[in-house]
């Protein structure tokens, strides 16, 4: 009898050790099979998401958010800013550019949130509604017959025998431009008030010399500034080169104090989903699709790794956005809230939340007021 007891028992104790065992797989196993449940830590006010059409002007419309985020944080007014009048002039500068280096040069519809600061401090601001870059009814924008053309004209004087000066090639650029997206502003009337697009600039209380980019590759000393070479730096900007840990730093530290970011980001890689609403590093290939609307694991960036995808191409200049917030999910991984320029329609009315394991191998570069940036931090820069 007691022998029968004690089996009993120690089988009982060992059921309790197997029930225990698939408890505690039950409640764990979960943890990476979630769907995402999103909890707001940072939101700062932007304007509208707004859709650059069938355009590569993402640089301008994402930084154009960024300069409106900061009209706002400096005078306090909401003003929506024109993006194509950015584009528009920004254009005779490409083609400035093109000409003089006899079309060895990239010129297209890309560029970097650099530009519009250029344009801003070259050309001024206009308000959305004085400059559209729409003509004749049109509704939204494509401008891939107006680029080719800009191109194939620039080529033809390029290559021809009989210039004339060469200046000659401007009345020409500056025509087709007219064409396809209109006059530039001289003056106009904001709020019973005549500007002029400087004056403008002016009211707004905008410095574009107050912004500074800061990147984090190791081709260059860190804490010294440089000119990134990818495709569409077309204007030559420099960049302040820190450690990618110190780079996601200023993200956190700008947003914690108010200031939203510009953003060039790769937006190449199919764990980037607008569709979805999210950007994620699987540390799983297999895990890439499972990734867009459940939580997985993720990769292990490290400085050499980050390195390393870019100089093999795997992280490219793809796209310019708006970083306006910070997230966490339910397991409290930071996901930063980023505006797109792809229209409202999509998941989270045309945000994309990116976890900081994909701001931290995928951002290309960050654009911030100055004041943003830790005294500790302005100091290594000297800033």
């Amino acid at each position: 009898m007691e022998m029968t007891i004690n089996f009993t028992n120690k089988k009982i104790s060992a059921m309790k050790k197997i029930f225990l065992v698939l408890f505690a797989f039950i409640i764990t196993a979960p943890i990476f099979s979630q769907k995402y449940t999103f909890t707001v830590v940072k939101d700062i006010q932007a304007t509208s998401v707004k859709s650059q059409g069938h355009t590569g002007t993402c640089w301008s419309f994402s930084t154009s958010s960024f300069v409106e985020s900061e009209i706002k944080r400096l005078s306090g007014l909401d003003i929506p800013v024109s993006e194509m009048y950015f584009v528009r002039n920004t254009y005779m500068l490409k083609a400035w550019n093109y000409v003089m280096r006899q079309g060895n040069a990239q010129f297209g519809e890309g560029g970097l949130a650099h530009d519009v600061t250029n344009a801003v401090r070259e050309f001024g601001i206009v308000p959305r509604d004085e400059f559209t870059g729409l003509l004749n009814e049109q509704k939204s924008y494509d401008h891939e017959e107006m680029s080719t053309l800009l191109k194939t004209t620039l080529d033809e004087f390029i290559k021809s025998d009989a210039k004339k000066s060469t200046r000659d090639w401007e009345d020409a650029i500056n025509q087709i431009l007219d064409t396809y997206m209109g006059k530039n502003p001289i003056t106009f009337n904001y709020n019973g008030n005549i500007y002029s697009p400087k004056t403008f600039v002016e009211m707004t209380k905008f410095n574009p010399d107050d912004y500074v980019s800061i990147t984090s590759f190791t081709q260059q000393p860190f804490y010294s500034k440089f000119i990134l070479n990818i495709p569409d730096n077309f204007s030559n900007g420099s960049f302040y080169n820190v450690s990618v840990n110190d780079m996601i730093g200023v993200i956190n530290t700008a947003l914690a104090n108010g200031f939203t970011i510009s953003l060039d980001v790769d937006v190449s890689e199919p764990t980037f989903s607008a569709k979805n609403g999210v950007a994620v590093l699987p540390l799983n290939a297999d895990d890439n699709t499972k990734s867009l609307t459940e939580i997985v694991p993720e990769q292990n960036v490290t400085q050499l790794s980050r390195q390393q995808n870019f100089e093999n191409y795997t992280t490219t200049d793809d796209h310019l956005m708006h970083i306006t917030g910070m997230l966490t999910d339910q397991k409290g991984t930071t996901y930063y809230k980023v505006k797109n320029s792809w229209g409202n329609t999509l998941a989270n009315g045309g945000y994309v939340y990116m976890s900081e394991i994909y701001a931290k191998m995928k951002f290309i570069s960050v654009m911030v007021h100055k004041d943003a940036i830790s005294k500790e931090l302005k100091a290594l820069l000297k800033l």
